[in-house]
């Protein structure tokens, strides 16, 4: 420990081990990497469930998403500035709180949903390859956790190299459905009519569009293997979320110019609809889709098999985790794990609860961040630390929007 702070900074019981993570990440390494965790296949198909609520305010619900979901993204670029270290949730909860039970269930939960989602996420590339090939679906799920898992493995250049590049693609994309929906045949966006929609259903449909924006978080779990953190996780953290928020704006935009909005509800991929709609073929946009997907897994078990690592460096997880390899500098032990966790998941429990419960454990664990910041504002050597800084406002506003959210998920469950 160091001031009551869990320390994965190589102080505390794993002073002496080596070798260390290897840092080749900088701003715009980090901030595309950030932007591949947010933008994945989600908003391929979450257009036209926010469309149902929002109707012809489509934009406005996603800009005042976009707006809830920068104040925690304000506060993990405060916190990962002042505490730049691997363990992310976990140490941020810790110094907030000072529990290091609370800590443990923090950094765990975390850890549980990024193998929830990477095991729904496996399942899910079974549907997406049915598509253009029939192949039976146990030895498909294996061969791809076990690729992934070898690219966490191998280094985390090169893990970060094919994350960018798929969130390149996933970016072009997007901008070939902002392109042909533009050259389509436009439809009045209806701003006019968006003024006579209750606040209630753009709100509604910025709770959904909200989801979209989950991912930021993933960022302080690879802080140890970013050059110069204190100045890097916040822009890149800033610039990932702001980034996300403008393409989701004109993405949204463009689909309510081709399409009407219960037209984008009806439909399970409503950018392919775009696309068919406007003449072309939707066959790219699938693909794209598809390999949303592989990424998605891989930012997953990077982010799990980190966190893992970054609390068995401070003492909340079995030492034997934050064994690093000498040539890859990478968690090995933690890595295997996460993926054999994965594997299990998608082969035999059934998915379908512990997908939907993701949701409400981030929730908790966004409730968690920004009370922490708020606590530790207060403290008299805050300050004194340095780093990125926000009003004190912003994590309270924060708490309240992520509180809210849950609750409006909680009353809205269907069973």
């Amino acid at each position: 420990m160091a001031d009551g702070y869990v320390d994965t900074s190589g102080g505390g019981p794993l002073a002496s081990q080596t070798p260390r993570l290897r840092r080749v990440l900088g701003v715009w390494g980090l901030s595309l990497y950030g932007l591949g965790t947010i933008v994945g296949a989600g908003i391929y198909v979450l257009v036209g469930e926010v469309a149902a609520y929002a109707g012809e305010g489509l934009v406005l619900a996603f800009a005042v998403a976009g707006l809830l979901a920068g104040l925690t993204g304000l506060s993990y670029a405060a916190l990962s500035s002042r505490f730049p270290r691997i363990a992310g949730v976990a140490l941020f909860v810790h110094a907030g709180f000072g529990s290091a039970d609370l800590a443990r269930a923090a950094g765990l939960l975390v850890c549980l949903t990024g193998v929830v989602s990477a095991a729904t996420i496996t399942r899910g590339f079974v549907g997406y390859l049915n598509v253009f090939l029939s192949a039976p679906a146990i030895p498909v799920m294996v061969l791809l956790v076990l690729a992934v898992t070898g690219l966490a493995a191998w280094g985390i250049r090169q893990a970060a190299g094919v994350i960018v590049t798929v969130t390149v693609l996933e970016v072009a994309g997007l901008i070939y459905v902002v392109w042909a929906g533009l050259h389509g045949i436009g439809r009045p966006i209806g701003l006019e009519t968006a003024v006579d929609i209750p606040a209630t259903g753009i709100l509604l449909g910025a709770f959904i569009a909200f989801y979209a924006f989950i991912g930021f978080e993933d960022m302080v779990n690879i802080a140890e293997e970013v050059k110069q953190p204190e100045r890097t996780m916040p822009r890149g953290i800033l610039a990932a979320v702001i980034m996300a928020c403008v393409l989701y704006m004109v993405v949204a935009m463009v689909s309510q110019r081709t399409l009407p909005p219960e037209a984008l509800a009806a439909s399970d991929a409503p950018l392919a609809a775009l696309m068919t709609e406007t003449g072309r073929s939707a066959l790219p946009i699938s693909v794209i889709g598809m390999v949303a997907v592989v990424n998605g897994a891989l930012v997953q078990i990077i982010m799990a098999s980190r966190l893992l690592y970054g609390m068995a460096s401070g003492g909340l997880a079995p030492r034997w985790l934050a064994r690093v390899h000498p040539r890859t500098r990478t968690p090995i032990p933690a890595t295997l794990l996460v993926a054999g966790c994965v594997l299990a998941f998608a082969l035999w429990l059934p998915l379908g609860t512990l997908a939907e419960l993701t949701s409400f454990i981030i929730l908790f664990v966004f409730v968690l961040v920004n009370a922490s910041l708020w606590r530790l504002q207060g403290g008299a050597d805050w300050r004194g630390r340095g780093g990125f800084d926000t009003p004190r406002w912003v994590p309270v506003a924060g708490t309240l929007t992520c509180a809210g959210i849950l609750a409006v998920r909680v009353v809205t469950l269907k069973y």
